[in-house]
């Protein structure tokens, strides 16, 4: 291993102007950015190398955030200073650097470090849907197992939902405006989506809430990694 080589963790902010931008799309732009901001990235060996970063979990389509992390290791060492003031120069208003701190060369993956992703979820149904927002969410948590099934582009996956659920509550409720809080596994053995734990709160108890559209806002929050 290059004894030289460092290995620097972002965090990062992603708003609104670029939460359409998909996953693929995101890496490019950060690409580009390491580029103009002359950030000396290490590169993978072989016929085609590639800039060695990885984001922890790619964020979905129509989400925004405040907890990305990305590891991006650099040929030199560099301060973290000079790293976020070059690259804050070449960003695109919507992504925010909200820290870089350099972490041991010798750590796992990050993608296989994370465990838990916390989401803040607004969202809109009948008024009579939000006076039993509550009821539902205690019944939810109540239950042992929630079978449920998402249709990917490879086929139909069923799972537990239930068991991907850590923590979920109400924040708030406003006329027929809620904000949930919910704290969902993400690993390996499997990943949480809120827009799936909202339409989940219509099937405890059978209380009709009303929660058949996308939410309004979907915001992450927090990751939370194996240390």
């Amino acid at each position: 291993m290059n004894l030289v080589m460092q290995r620097l963790r972002i965090r990062f902010g992603r708003g609104e102007e670029i939460k359409f931008i998909s996953h693929l799309d995101i890496m490019r732009l950060w690409d580009r950015a390491f580029h103009r901001a002359r950030i000396p990235l290490a590169y993978s060996e072989g016929f085609n190398p590639h800039p060695k970063m990885s984001l922890a979990v790619p964020l979905a389509v129509g989400v925004t955030s405040e907890a990305e992390l990305m590891d991006v290791f650099v040929a030199r060492p560099v301060t973290p200073h000079w790293f976020t003031t070059a690259l804050n120069q070449q960003l695109p208003t919507g992504i925010t650097i909200l820290g870089v701190f350099q972490t041991a060369l010798t750590l796992p993956s990050l993608q296989s470090q994370v465990r838990y992703a916390d989401y803040r979820v607004r969202l809109e149904t009948t008024e009579d849907g939000a006076k039993d927002i509550e009821a539902s969410v205690t019944a939810l948590l109540a239950a042992e197992r929630l079978p449920w099934q998402h249709r990917r582009d490879t086929g139909q996956r069923s799972y537990d939902l239930r068991a991907l659920i850590d923590e979920l509550r109400v924040v708030s409720v406003t006329g027929s405006v809620c904000t949930l809080e919910m704290k969902l596994r993400c690993d390996s053995g499997g990943a949480g989506r809120p827009e799936q734990v909202v339409l989940a709160l219509n099937l405890p108890n059978g209380l009709a809430l009303g929660f058949t559209q996308h939410p309004q806002s979907i915001h992450r929050t927090k990751l939370t990694l194996d240390v």
